[in-house]
């Protein structure tokens, strides 16, 4: 990691102190805390009053019980979560995560990277995040529907389409917020269209919406390799998970010529040199909700399944990390350099350690961070609030355009912010200096709040 510049050293200390155990959030912090050095010299205004610290502090942390009961009528206890973390923009904008590991630490270092990641979209919300400890896998519909209601029993009070608008994110997809929705529907005796995304297309969602974010990560490394004079043509490709930001992913980057030669899911990851089948995978994880190693037993004998191991000692030209935080560290990093890898675009949220950033910004593969490359999710979600504010619904190509226009303007203010700031095709400085700038010039415009 590099040294953060005098001004910033007690900002990030005063965010140990108070913020003590997670980790998470801290690293989080720390990546964007020193890309920021020039910012403090060239803006000496956001020292003075106090933005850095303001926008390190979220506005609003929300915990609570959420108790429900299975289909046997016993009774479990599960903690939800709410940070809303910076509303300058907008609305607060954030998916939920249901998933074992979240605890407060995972969802401030997500609702903090969510503040700059809408920013650089360029659409009017703010940033937040949410979720719960509770684990959806091996659950029946009944089960999820319960806690989906009482979940949205307490956190209804605190959403709206003008104040915290949740979507989905790992755990919870179009199921869930159907029945999220449902709840806030019964609850408040308003059809809110907006006060949630992710919705099916039929009751107020956006069409391209599952595909959105696994779209945008190829779009934005399509745009990488153009800024180099290369494209996917002939290119071999490492998409890691197999939810839906993989899967799609996966399909951007054939449509564009490249091959995607290997995924993975918690159980270990499959090589298939002839190039990932995406119906089928689809067929083994969407629809039977089953493991990766299903894949090579039905897919033929040239696929190899690994259990465990790591999916990043596959040769490629290009990675994509889609499945969760700190999956690609240092050591993964070197054995993709190693192997020629070219580029390495993240969609998925903060997937590669400070160790892993470092080896590959040395090694000069282009780099691009979640923040910027992975943005095409939440765009779209805005996307769709814009549909239900004006009761419209788009196309799926007009949608998928409008898109792509997004992630083509953030990768241009990327480069440009990086540039101006003297760090020329650092994708990290640049995607964190443009959407703190914007945010911080915000909170400057509406004065001490």
């Amino acid at each position: 990691m590099k040294p953060l510049h005098p001004a910033l050293e007690p900002v990030y200390a005063d965010v140990l102190r108070r913020n003590a155990g997670e980790i998470e959030f801290h690293q989080a912090v720390y990546e964007v805390l020193e890309s920021l050095n020039p910012v403090v010299d060239k803006r000496p205004e956001y020292v003075d009053a106090s933005i850095i610290e303001r926008i390190c502090e979220p506005e609003r942390q929300i915990i609570f019980r959420v108790p429900w009961t299975d289909d046997a009528g016993r009774v479990h206890i599960n903690r939800g979560f709410r940070v809303e973390f910076n509303s300058a923009l907008g609305p607060y904008k954030g998916g939920l995560r249901f998933h074992p590991s979240v605890y407060l630490g995972i969802v401030k270092f997500l609702g903090f990277e969510q503040i700059f990641k809408n920013a650089l979209t360029g659409m009017p919300i703010g940033g937040g995040k949410g979720g719960s400890d509770f684990d959806p896998k091996g659950r029946s519909d009944a089960e999820i529907m319960r806690f989906c209601q009482s979940f949205m029993t307490e956190l209804y009070r605190h959403l709206g389409e003008y104040t915290d608008v949740p979507a989905g994110d790992i755990g919870v997809g179009g199921r869930e917020i159907g029945y999220l929705f449902g709840q806030y529907k019964r609850i408040t005796n308003r059809y809110e269209s907006g006060v949630l995304t992710g919705k099916g297309f039929s009751w107020g969602g956006s069409q391209a919406r599952t595909e959105a974010t696994g779209y945008g990560t190829v779009f934005f490394a399509r745009e990488m390799l153009a800024a180099k004079g290369e494209n996917f043509d002939g290119k071999k490709v490492t998409v890691s998970g197999s939810g839906n930001v993989a899967l799609y992913a996966v399909q951007k980057v054939h449509q564009l010529g490249g091959t995607v030669v290997a995924m993975s899911d918690s159980s270990g990851y499959v090589i298939d040199e002839q190039g990932i089948d995406l119906d089928l995978m689809r067929e083994i994880k969407e629809v039977q909700r089953g493991r990766i190693s299903e894949y090579a037993d039905k897919r033929g004998a040239h696929v190899k399944f690994v259990q465990g191991g790591s999916i990043w000692d596959v040769p490629v030209d290009v990675a994509l990390p889609c499945a969760t935080q700190n999956e690609l560290d240092e050591k993964a990093a070197r054995a993709l350099v190693s192997n020629g890898v070219k580029l390495v675009a993240e969609g998925a949220n903060m997937p590669s350690t400070p160790g892993a950033v470092a080896v590959f910004q040395g090694a000069g593969v282009l780099f691009a961070p979640g923040k910027a490359a992975n943005a095409g999710g939440v765009a779209t979600s805005a996307l769709e609030m814009q549909q239900n504010a004006s009761r419209d619904k788009w196309s799926f190509s007009h949608t998928e355009e409008r898109l792509d226009a997004i992630m083509t303007g953030i990768h241009a203010r990327t480069l440009a912010t990086a540039d101006a700031y003297d760090v020329p095709g650092d994708y990290v400085a640049g995607a964190n200096i443009a959407g703190f700038t914007q945010v911080a010039d915000a909170m400057l415009a509406m004065g001490v709040i």
